[in-house]
């Protein structure tokens, strides 16, 4: 049914909607709203949202190049199907007057509608390891297979500032289908926390290709987690994960040199790497 509503399956596995989210303002085309033109389906507007995560309906138009009516109607078309949902936008310090902002974000039935790499079949060879080999077997088996991603992002993450080290680990993981994104740390507390160096960075991945499998064995995003505390030199501490119900995997990355936050497990920084080849699960 949720494919049936979205016209065609591959409208949410369309891949090139943020990539080319320019084509609309090119010259010589038609508004994305009138009839003749080629306007983004449903399934663009919620991989739009899927990627970039909660997003405004003016963001989300503005991407697409589509009028408010248009992209209204898009917006209320996966409300209505329940792929997409609001909340309050969160704000950080004081706000000012005026009604709070109103973001549009992606569903569990939403998540569910795009092509997942992982099945049953993962899950139930993880929990016949588990029943034979023990839960430990479980994090050995995640370490080994998040290896190979530590492996190649190395060189892309080996250079420069942290803020750029992070920024081209997002990248590589955008690369690899986890649509991630980076970029400072919200600064909470006193106004000397607004200081970029002292707040840290922070690490968003808006889609998950193991999200499922990962709800019942937390050991993937632990091992994920790890590798990317051995990867930055720093502590690095996840703060949700959407394997847990939210919509983001979000990543606080502590500077170098920092103290980390309170609550924040600090990850070893080793140089070990296990040889192994293949992503999570492959």
């Amino acid at each position: 049914m949720l494919q049936k509503s979205l016209h065609q399956a591959a409208d949410l596995r369309h891949n090139d909607v943020v990539k080319n989210v320019g084509a609309a303002d090119a010259p010589g085309r038609r508004s994305a709203s009138g009839p003749a033109s080629a306007a983004p389906t449903r399934g663009q507007v919620a991989r739009l949202i899927l990627e970039l995560g909660p997003s405004t309906a003016a963001t989300l138009g503005g991407r697409l190049g589509l009028t408010p009516a248009a992209i209204r109607r898009h917006l209320d078309n996966l409300l209505g199907e329940g792929l997409i949902e609001t909340r309050t936008a969160r704000t950080y310090g004081n706000r000012g007057r005026g009604r709070p902002a109103k973001v549009f974000v992606i569903t569990d039935a939403g998540r569910s509608a795009f092509e997942h790499a992982y099945d049953d079949l993962a899950t139930n060879a993880l929990r016949f390891l588990a029943e034979t080999a023990g839960p430990e077997a479980i994090a050995e088996f995640a370490r080994r297979q998040v290896s190979d991603l530590e492996r190649r992002y190395a060189p892309a993450v080996a250079r420069g500032d942290l803020p750029g080290r992070v920024q081209a680990l997002a990248e590589a993981l955008s690369a690899d289908g986890y649509a991630a994104s980076a970029g400072p740390a919200p600064a909470i507390g006193s106004p000397a926390m607004a200081n970029r160096a002292e707040s840290g960075e922070q690490l968003c991945q808006h889609h998950c290709p193991v999200a499922h499998v990962a709800a019942e064995f937390p050991q993937l995003c632990e091992a994920e987690t790890e590798a990317f505390g051995r990867l930055l030199g720093t502590p690095v501490q996840r703060l949700a994960t959407i394997a847990h119900g939210d919509g983001i995997c979000t990543t606080h990355v502590t500077s170098i040199g920092k103290a980390a936050p309170a609550g924040v497990v600090e990850i070893p920084v080793t140089t070990e790497v296990t040889p192994e080849s293949g992503g999570l699960l492959t």
